[in-house]
């Protein structure tokens, strides 16, 4: 059973630093494209960072020099290092998974930023 597992989120003060997980079983993750979301009420999800099969990295604009994904193989488990956190940074972040017959959503984990 393909399953994503986030965990990592809390509140943080502008300035400050996260590292969220994206902890995958029931598939290769790195055989995959490994992407973390987010969302905020009302607004639509959009994309944050992904990593390719083969490495690559993608970042948002808002995100880039301040996020960066990473993966480990062996734990098979992607993460979102974030830093200089700012409060528009605010939001559930989402781990997807697409490769092959998977394409899988994990549960969530909110990060708010504010003093």
């Amino acid at each position: 059973q393909v399953q994503l597992v986030e965990s990592g989120g809390g509140l943080v003060q502008p300035g400050g630093s996260l590292k969220l997980s994206c902890a995958a079983s029931g598939f290769t993750s790195s055989s995959a494209l490994m992407s973390w979301y987010r969302q905020t009420p009302g607004k639509e999800r959009e994309s944050v960072a992904h990593i390719t099969s083969g490495g690559g990295t993608y970042y948002e604009d808002s995100v880039k020099g301040r996020f960066t994904i990473s993966r480990d193989h062996a734990k098979n488990t992607v993460y979102l290092q974030m830093n200089a956190l700012k409060p528009e940074d605010t939001a559930g972040y989402y781990c997807n998974a697409i490769g092959g017959s998977v394409n899988s959503w994990g549960q969530g984990t909110q990060v708010t930023v504010s003093s």
